[in-house]
């Protein structure tokens, strides 16, 4: 499932009121987050989970199986989940309610700049202190736990998910262009022009949610300065006047020039993107490992199921990063508040997290540890076991979605700045002194 949506000026300004009575109630409820063990009986009662997932998902399927398990032993036991599905609502409900000191025992959020402002007020659980304890952090795959952590290490949000992000492709297109899997970033542009010159689109893109143009940006200054170039960005220690912004900035007008993606590619939105991609009209398609189903097995329309392929994202001259690191996410993470945690929650907590790898991974996807194994669901391609291998195979550093790291304000003006630098409306520098400028201005809120 895609992991980011747009936010509009009327979030944005609810939130910075939320941001302004975080900072007012600064310590309100707080406790010692690596008090992981607290002492005393546990007392069943219902205990609230805010979530921002889909309600017929994976990770709530799982979890109530779960809960329900669990309350067998614990009669008074439930849990009660609170679903926002759409992102944008959730996030001012989540931000708004933090502001206000009335979050539930548990609550989904990203690790963002907010987050970390709670997780210093001491008003979530830390994480890394809460698997240490339940002797479970050697059971999650490095890359789902790093994904979670904020810039400085610290991990508070537990994972439960795991994704890969790749290029998936369609072989018979590039054949009748003449062309092979671009070796570099630097290859994408003529890539682009060869499949143009065959009539063939060459990238789908969901412009309307303006996540997966973001997901472009990220991708030369990962290749170029590293992991923290972003992190960096947003304490105000690198600029879009960088060189790795300023390439970054280039090679996406590049791609705009070349005409890189589909007419009206802002107006586009998930599912016809997708459609796009699978009824064999465009050649690539960006998009993770939470969409096999629809790309790797029987459900995959017959005439191009045969012809479709993914590579990883390519590296460049000089890269600073290997080819086998790339966007690896774990979605967004569940949160503890420390105001609520006592006895219960922490059980819970234990007999969940032992229990749930094992079941998410039989729905056949996979799951955020190393303990089980992906069931491969039946009708499932080949394509569909060799992504779970790639995806198990992994390095060490990951290209983080820009959006979790940026504040709102800026992330916000970014994603309409590079749907006007791809289509042409800005030159590079035009965009790279418009986003130091909003880097500038939003740094200090």
């Amino acid at each position: 499932m895609p992991n980011r949506t747009k936010r509009g000026a009327t979030i944005l300004a609810a939130l910075a009121a939320a941001s302004l009575a975080l900072t007012a109630c600064s310590g309100a409820g707080a406790t010692d987050p690596t008090a992981v063990d607290p002492s005393g009986d546990i007392v069943p009662r219902e205990i609230s989970w805010l979530l921002s997932r889909p309600a017929d998902g994976g990770v709530i399927q799982a979890m109530k199986q779960i809960a329900d398990e669990y309350a067998e032993d614990h009669p008074g036991f439930s849990l009660n989940l609170i679903t926002t599905p759409d992102r944008p609502s959730y996030i001012q409900k989540y931000e708004t309610l933090a502001a206000a000191n009335k979050l539930p025992e548990l609550f989904d959020t990203d690790a963002t700049p907010f987050a970390q402002k709670l997780a210093k007020q001491g008003r979530m659980i830390d994480v890394g202190a809460l698997l240490d304890d339940l002797d479970l952090t050697d059971q999650y795959r490095e890359a789902a736990l790093n994904y979670q952590r904020f810039p400085d290490g610290s991990l508070y949000m537990v994972p439960f998910e795991y994704s890969s992000e790749y290029f998936w492709y369609n072989k018979d297109l590039f054949s009748q262009a003449g062309i092979d899997i671009p070796s570099s970033l630097d290859d994408f542009p003529a890539m682009c022009e060869s499949l143009r010159a065959k009539g063939i689109t060459p990238i789908a893109l969901d412009g309307q949610d303006q996540w997966p143009l973001e997901r472009y940006m990220a991708y030369y200054p990962f290749r170029k300065a590293g992991a923290d170039y972003v992190s960096d960005l947003a304490n105000g220690e690198a600029k879009f006047a960088d060189e790795a912004g300023q390439e970054a900035a280039k090679w996406l007008y590049d791609l705009g020039q070349a005409g890189c993606f589909q007419e009206g590619f802002s107006s586009t939105g998930y599912a016809d993107a997708q459609a796009l991609f699978t009824s064999g009209k465009a050649a690539v398609y960006n998009i993770g490992t939470w969409e096999l189903s629809n790309l790797a097995t029987d459900a995959l329309d017959e005439g191009v199921r045969d012809s479709v392929d993914f590579f990883t994202l390519p590296t460049i001259e000089g890269s600073v990063t290997d080819a086998d690191e790339f966007v690896t996410t774990s979605g967004i993470g569940m949160a503890v508040n420390a105001k609520t945690y006592d006895p219960l929650v922490r059980d819970f907590l234990g007999f969940a997290l032992k229990h749930y790898p094992e079941i998410y991974a039989a729905s056949g996807a996979m799951a955020p540890t190393t303990s089980v194994k992906t069931t491969i669901p039946e009708g499932a391609t080949d394509l569909y076991s060799k992504a779970v291998e790639q995806a198990d195979n992994v390095g060490k550093k990951i290209a983080v979605p820009w959006d979790t790291q940026l504040d709102p304000a800026t992330n916000t003006r970014l994603q309409q700045e590079l749907t006007l630098l791809v289509q042409g409306n800005v030159t590079p520098d035009e965009f790279v002194k418009t986003m130091d400028s909003a880097l500038a201005e939003n740094l200090d809120d």
